[in-house]
């Protein structure tokens, strides 16, 4: 697996395929698609398939591709991560949570990063940031792991200046601030950013990113980001990665997933002029 930066302008879309799992996982909620079962399977032309959704993000001109494998497997399966590691030509991100099985599986495919981020059984997507704070020292233990075998680790944390000075003594690579606030702010608000909550957000987004920066960590961000809403977040100074998800494989629906993705590379390139 090569990992080849491109020349976009401004951040690399890391976009997050989990969702055509989502679909697929709907249609075959039963289906054995970890590949643990020996010869052919009547499902391994499930669709639709997480990998191929990769490839048309990658002609797209993503320059990253996120899977979080969750625990209870409800989109991605290990099957899944181990095929994207075969044939993902770009940066390769999985996010995951700090959990010792999470760990050993990271050391034995060795994805180019791991995002780590919290999890919960009852929610339907990651919300809240990681409380890095709260378990540095174990963190850091992961970290150490992770950069042994030669993975860069990011932390998913809120745009707090506690989190973020957290995560540089635990000696995260990354930080990806959860976006996730100024997008329900942006969406509740009409995209007003001149005065009231999102631009309050926005201005939180702001500070947390020149702290992240100031203590030599790369900057990403996240969650909830749209075509109407990234342009903000993508001219944020030193911003280098926004992975996005479900809001690009909602629009794949109507226009296909390969110009869906250009649609929103063209708008954070737009934004970063």
């Amino acid at each position: 697996m090569t990992h080849a930066r491109g020349d976009t302008l401004g951040p690399r879309l890391g976009m997050n395929i989990d969702h055509v799992a989502t679909v697929r996982n709907a249609r075959y909620k039963d289906a054995k698609l970890d590949g643990n079962v020996t010869g052919a399977s009547p499902f391994a032309h499930a669709e639709p398939d997480p990998v191929r959704a990769a490839h048309e993000a990658e002609l797209g001109g993503a320059l990253c591709i996120t899977a979080h494998l969750r625990e209870d497997r409800r989109h991605v399966r290990d099957r899944d991560i181990e095929r994207l590691i075969e044939t993902v030509r770009v940066k390769f991100n999985l996010e995951m949570a700090a959990t010792e099985s999470m760990v050993a599986l990271a050391e034995k495919t060795r994805p180019h990063m791991c995002t780590l981020v919290p999890e919960g059984r009852e929610e339907v997507t990651t919300e809240g940031g990681l409380d890095v704070a709260g378990q540095r020292d174990r963190l850091a233990r992961i970290v150490r792991r992770l950069q042994t075998v030669g993975v860069r680790s990011s932390a998913f944390i809120d745009a707090n200046e506690t989190q973020i000075r957290a995560a540089a003594d635990a000696g995260f690579d990354a930080c990806e601030l959860h976006t996730g606030p100024y997008a329900i702010a942006f969406a509740h608000t009409g995209g007003e950013l001149h005065t009231g909550p999102a631009h309050a957000e926005l201005i939180t987004l702001q500070n947390a990113g020149a702290l992240v920066r100031e203590l030599g960590m790369q900057l990403n961000a996240g969650h909830g980001l749209t075509v109407a809403s990234v342009g903000p977040v993508a001219r944020i100074e030193g911003m280098e990665e926004l992975h996005i998800g479900h809001s690009i494989v909602a629009r794949s629906i109507y226009i296909g997933m390969r110009a869906a993705v250009r649609e929103m590379v063209d708008t954070i390139s737009a934004a970063a002029r």
